[in-house]
Parts: C-alpha cells; structure tokens; sequence
C-alpha cells in the first residue's frame, strides 16, 4: 500500500521522538521511543511504514495500549481481517484474535497453538495478510519465542536449477491442511464447523510472489499452508516444496525473538515467515493479534 494512503485526511499532531534501530540479524529493527497511546501525524505514520519495508519486522517496545488503540494503528495500514475461529475473537472488538494457551472455565480463551508450523498469515485466502500486529497481554517466565525467516533472502539465494523449477510455478494452501497435527503436546484445535470449512476453502497462490511495494521478490509456500505444486506430479510436487522448505528457514535468514513486557511486532507476510516455539502448558500466556489484509499475490 502505497505511503500516500496510509492516513485519510492530514493530521497535525506533533511528531514524536523515536528512533529505529536495524537488528544484528537478516531482517527486522527495534522501534525506541514510540507512544502508540498518542496520537501519530503522517510524518511518523510515514518513517513507520518506510521502516516497515526496510526491515520487514518492526519491534515496537513498551506498548501499552488498550486493544482500541491497537485497532487504531493496526487499520492506518488497510482493512483488518476477522479470523474464521470466532470464538477466540476479543469480546467487543472482532478484530483483535487471542492467542493463548490459558483456560478459563475448562474452556480455552485463544488459539493455544497458533504457528506450530512455519507459515505466512492467512496465506489460505485469496487475499492473504499484508501483515499483522502482536501484542504481549501476558508473557510466560521461559519459553514462547518467536521466529521469523526472510523469504526474499531464501529466493535470492536458490541455487539456480531449483529456482528454474519453480519458475511461474503455481501452489494450492489450505487452511485445514495440517490442521490437526498436534505439536505442542497437550494442544487440541476445536473442531471446526461446516460454516468454518466454507469460509476455508483452498486458494492457489504463485510459488514466487513478487512485493507490491518494493518488487522484490520471496518464496511463498509455506510448511503449514501450502499442499501441493500445481503441474507437477505429487511426488516432485512433495520434493520440491521439501527442498524449498530446507533453504528458506536457514540460520543465516532468521531472527529469533526473545519477547518483553509490552512488545508489539507488526511484520511484513509477503516477505516473511514464521514460527511460534511454544512454552510449557503450564506457564500462562497471551496474545493479541491484529491481521491487515493484503491484495492478491503476484
């Protein structure tokens, strides 16, 4: 989404004073600074998004926000998704998705195993997120870090007969592809409805999706989401995306996140992908998410 959209009408807030500081690692920077319970006029909206695309993860620190306020932000960059697992919505405010592992009344609160595969949000709609937003509600004391792999590097680095391969390659993601597997021991999804299958179904989607901002271009076929190559037979099919998996999580693209109190990501999915490592069932912890819908891959 071009600069020029991200705010309707001018704002003549104050700027405020933050500084943004590139990792050490292949993508991502620490935002210092930055009071999103205040107001933003364009300017800082605007070196916001510019980071954005920089670095593909921004590490916003000390938000402490109210889900309102997070809403807020979260929609200066587009229209917000609703997540088909409606009973993990926050109350009054659809557009915020928990992710927690704490059960309240035998029943969970969130999703307790969002990410347990290497993925790209909602890569299994049509229209798959431009990014999303994740705030730290309640942190465990070990465990629950999160993992993100520059796709762009995993494609720029293909050696070159597999990147001929996959060459104007279409795949098929789906929603429901691995949607049982249980990885984190204890962690059952619910079952989901037929009214939940509809709104699923599977997407195609190009195997090399080129960014519509900086025309880049990044594997998007994720370990979680994506099934199979289409015109290829199921065998290469299954080799290809295995290959493809191996290179794009290699050390060299990732950045591991250790979370604070008060963190907030916002992260790029037609760049990245990534990984929840779980923590101990028995250490409480809690998310909020806000998913910015994207346009259709190309």
């Amino acid at each position: 989404m071009p600069a020029a959209s991200l705010s309707a009408t001018p704002s003549r807030n104050p700027s405020q004073h933050f500084d943004v500081r590139p990792l050490d690692a292949a993508l991502g920077a620490e935002v210092l600074g930055l009071d999103l319970s205040r107001p933003l006029n364009d300017a800082d909206l605007a070196r916001i998004h510019r980071a954005y695309l920089d670095h593909g993860l921004l590490i916003l620190r000390d938000q402490r926000i109210t889900p309102e306020q997070q809403i807020d932000f979260s929609r200066h960059f587009g229209t917000l998704q609703i997540h088909v697992l409606k009973q993990f919505l926050l109350a009054n405010h659809p557009e915020v998705f928990i992710i927690s592992n704490i059960v309240e009344n035998g029943q969970p609160i969130g999703l307790g195993d969002a990410g347990k595969f290497w993925h790209s949000d909602l890569s299994y709609v049509e229209l798959p997120s431009l990014g999303a937003m994740l705030l730290a509600q309640e942190l465990p004391p070990e465990g629950g870090d999160t993992l993100f792999a520059s796709q762009q590097l995993a494609y720029e680095t293909l050696p070159a007969e597999l990147r001929q391969r996959i060459d104007g390659k279409r795949a098929v993601h789906s929603y429901t592809a691995r949607y049982a597997d249980e990885v984190f021991k204890g962690v059952r999804r619910p079952t989901l409805t037929q009214a939940q299958l509809a709104a699923v179904k599977p997407v195609v989607h190009p195997v090399v999706r080129t960014h519509p901002e900086t025309g880049r271009k990044g594997l998007f076929v994720n370990e979680n989401f994506t099934t199979h190559i289409l015109d290829l037979p199921e065998d290469e099919s299954r080799q290809v995306l295995a290959e493809l998996y191996a290179h794009s999580i290699k050390p060299e693209f990732i950045y591991r996140h250790q979370w604070q109190p008060n963190d907030m990501l916002f992260w790029d999915n037609r760049a990245l992908i990534h990984l929840a490592t779980g923590c101990p069932s028995h250490l409480r912890r809690r998310m909020h998410r806000t998913t910015i819908q994207g346009d259709v891959p190309v």
